[in-house]
């Protein structure tokens, strides 16, 4: 692992206040423009290829092309962040502060942030990271890497027109409950010896300065470059196969095909549907023409909002990046607690809707 320690930060040659600032001041405008223009860089990409996005192949290459960097440059940009806010709290600090909380205050505000944070399941990873590395508790993360992707406001939107607020009221309540019950769960569980080796060192605080008010800024600067190299490098390989995974899902997903059997009739349509759900990818805004297509063609609310909720917060894409931060019994943990959860949901709004 690369040591992030005090010393080694001071003894590695380091550019200035200046010539930091003046790199920032040009990434950082470089990043927002590179993040705002994915769409154009994927429909680029795409016009190279000779395919347009009616066609299947070509819907998984714009898909690749529009999420492979959204997610690195997330990546990126969130890891130097909390590589800098790690230099002014240590991490034991951190757990302090969050283990003087009530039981379950800390899982409920990440559960909240990540309603408003709009993030696909891929795209929370990176904050997830970010959050296990400044010392976080593992059920903490947990309920931000849930609540993001699965409980969003473009389903609420949906929801509320299509249904009334009473069923968005219920979806919201329901999408948080699970977020905030798996996390604690998982946090009771005391998994942390299941994070990969790399993670759970940096998770621990090994090495990391422990007295922010030593370091300058170019010091601070730096650390968060380490974390970078530390982070992106060991991740990015999976991140590109499990959204190549994603993809090529992602344009072949027969909607006919799922609508046959998701009525409330069977007992079984709401598992059969997490079971699909999870082998596919893609993010609200990207699932919920295919809900309101599967609803139109006579599929249950429920079932299609248990199909909905695996897609975008079980998906193999996403275990696949975990894979490389979590070991297997962590992964399934995480997998069976959150399935349980969104089978409720699913059975619940098919009984009282």
């Amino acid at each position: 692992m690369t040591d992030t320690s005090t010393e080694t930060l001071h003894a590695t040659p380091n550019p200035g206040t200046s010539a930091w600032l003046i790199g920032l001041a040009v990434a950082v405008p470089l990043w927002f423009l590179a993040y705002f223009h994915l769409t154009d860089f994927a429909d680029a990409v795409l016009s190279l290829t000779g395919f347009d996005r009616g066609n299947q192949l070509g819907e998984a290459i714009h898909f690749f092309s529009y999420d492979t960097p959204k997610v690195l440059l997330l990546l990126i940009g969130i890891v130097f962040f909390m590589g800098i806010i790690q230099t002014f709290f240590a991490p034991e600090r951190t757990r302090a502060l969050l283990a003087g909380k009530r039981l379950g205050v800390g899982n409920t505000l990440a559960a909240l942030l990540g309603i408003v944070t709009p993030f696909c399941s891929c795209s929370a990873v990176p904050l997830f990271i970010g959050f296990l590395s400044a010392g976080v508790p593992l059920g903490i993360t947990f309920s931000f890497l849930i609540s993001a992707p699965m409980v969003n406001e473009i389903a609420l939107a949906l929801l509320l027109g299509l249904f009334g607020w009473q069923v968005a009221a219920l979806y919201l309540g329901l999408g948080l409950a699970v977020a905030i019950l798996a996390g604690l769960l998982i946090g009771k569980l005391g998994m942390e010896r299941h994070l990969q080796d790399w993670v759970r060192e940096i998770h621990a605080g090994g090495g990391l300065p422990t007295d922010g008010a030593e370091l300058n800024w170019p010091t601070r600067f730096l650390a968060g470059w380490h974390h970078v190299r530390e982070i992106v490098g060991k991740v990015w390989p999976y991140i590109l196969i499990g959204i190549a995974v994603g993809a090529a899902i992602h344009g072949f997903v027969p909607e006919d095909f799922m609508a046959s059997f998701m009525g409330k009739e069977a007992w079984w349509s709401v598992p059969a549907a997490v079971v699909m759900g999870v082998p596919m990818y893609t993010n609200a805004a990207g699932i919920i023409p295919v809900v309101e297509a599967l609803i139109g063609k006579g599929a249950a609310l429920g079932t299609t909002l248990a199909f909905m909720m695996s897609v975008i917060a079980l998906s193999l894409p996403e275990i696949l990046i975990l894979r490389k931060v979590l070991k297997l019994p962590l992964i399934a943990t995480f997998v069976g607690v959150v399935a349980s959860g969104i089978l409720v949901v699913g059975f619940l709004f098919n009984l009282l809707i």
